[in-house]
């Protein structure tokens, strides 16, 4: 059996790494939890939440693309919330069941 509180700890670390820094650290925390703990649900919180930072890069790049349209702005400012909505909520779900692994809706699961 593994540790409730370490698994607590590392899988909402890696679904909060956003809030540490919107560049390639948030990206790199999950990278590194998945690399050193053995846990499974730990694992799959990090590779849900590196693909999860990972879809909002790419939807930042369409967004700032589409900001010649008019539609990009609204949609830049929509990313913004849901960047921080989301993990707030798998940061939630973490502690309130950390038996299970968090996963996101409406994302491309690339890792």
């Amino acid at each position: 059996m593994y540790d409730s509180d370490k698994r607590k700890l590392l899988s909402g670390l890696s679904h909060g790494a956003i809030f540490f820094s919107a560049t390639l650290v948030s990206i790199g925390i999950p990278i590194a939890i998945l690399l050193v703990s053995d846990d499974p649900v730990v694992k799959d919180n990090a590779k849900e939440s590196l693909n999860f930072h990972i879809n909002l890069y790419i939807y930042g790049a369409v967004a700032g693309i589409l900001i010649w349209v008019l539609i990009g702005f609204p949609l830049l400012v929509l990313l913004g919330i849901i960047s921080w909505v989301m993990p707030i909520l798998a940061i939630v779900k973490i502690l309130a069941d950390p038996d299970q692994p968090y996963r996101y809706p409406f994302i491309f699961r690339l890792v």
